[in-house]
């Protein structure tokens, strides 16, 4: 079977093209990949809007109805920084539901990717750094309290911390929470997740592929987790502009192969969405989110899976 891709066309709802947040390029990925032959959009896997009884495992329910209809307060629309409407309400829930159908084929087939999620500055009751729901820590809480896992282990890789993901989990020790993040980049005020590993302005590919080496032969023995979560940000990449380090094409895809050949060389099922990336280029920054789904179809050929 071919290697599951999860996609939806609610993923780049019209928005305003000058933003900074570059919405279409959920939209250009799907077309890159498709453009590259390695899936066709028959193929990709559409999600459904995630229940809201899902969303409220990790979030506060009167936040979930606030955000839904359109009532956030002034401080929480400056601290999310997108304009709400309909469509991205839609978008929103549509994309935590395709990072828990991710999840699942995950666990199902050992390898699945999303061409959205990683939402992980969202925090319990409030949104954060372009981010409403938090896909990670649903996921997580969800599969737990199902028994379908005992122990999830979420590598973010995105450059910034995953500071909501970390204050969420904080009291669900069967969720480990590991970020890789430029040590001086958003947020200002860092949380405590179980292993925070903050990476110095200006690395490049040798020294930071060394750390995700050395970082998973040292946890995934510890933990022996049932399912990682694994959040691929681009924002590493040194032509990001929100980013600070100084990965290129080729190191970024060295990293997403590593930790998913880390992960399947141990037999622990891998899940991979996009996290950050950020480029008023934005096929450039398409093309360098679809590092992720193509380093993923080589390790899937490679394993016979």
């Amino acid at each position: 079977m071919p290697l599951p891709l999860i996609y939806h066309d609610d993923y780049s709802p019209e928005f305003p093209p000058e933003h900074r947040f570059p919405m279409d390029k959920f939209r250009l990925l799907r077309d890159h990949l498709v453009a590259s032959g390695l899936t066709t959009d028959a193929a990709l896997l559409r999600p459904e809007l995630c229940p809201s009884e899902l969303l409220a495992l990790a979030h506060d329910p009167d936040y979930i109805d606030r955000y839904m209809s359109g009532e956030l307060p002034r401080e929480d629309q400056r601290r999310l920084g997108l304009p709400w409407s309909e469509a991205l309400a839609r978008r929103t829930v549509r994309a935590v539901g395709g990072s828990v159908l991710a999840a699942e084929q995950a666990l199902q087939h050992g390898l699945a990717c999303h061409l959205a999620g990683g939402t992980h500055h969202a925090h319990y009751d409030h949104p954060a750094g372009f981010c409403i729901f938090n896909d990670l820590a649903v996921i997580s809480r969800y599969l737990l309290a199902s028994g379908r896992v005992d122990r999830v282990l979420i590598f973010d890789c995105d450059v910034h911390q995953g500071d909501g993901t970390a204050r969420i989990l904080a009291d669900t020790p069967q969720a480990i929470t590991v970020s890789l993040h430029c040590e001086k980049n958003f947020p200002a005020r860092k949380a405590d997740s179980d292993w925070d590993i903050p990476l110095p302005m200006g690395m490049g590919d040798a020294d930071y592929l060394q750390v995700v080496d050395d970082t998973l032969n040292y946890l995934l023995p510890l933990y022996q987790p049932d399912l990682v979560l694994y959040d691929a940000g681009v924002d590493v990449h040194k032509d990001d502009a929100l980013g600070y380090l100084q990965l290129t094409d080729q190191g970024v895809s060295s990293r997403d192969e590593r930790v998913m050949r880390h992960c399947l060389g141990r037999d622990i099922p891998v899940m991979g969405v996009i996290g950050g990336g950020y480029s008023k280029d934005r096929p450039a920054l398409a093309r360098r989110h679809g590092l992720l789904h193509l380093s993923a179809q080589r390790v899937w050929t490679d394993l016979g899976l």
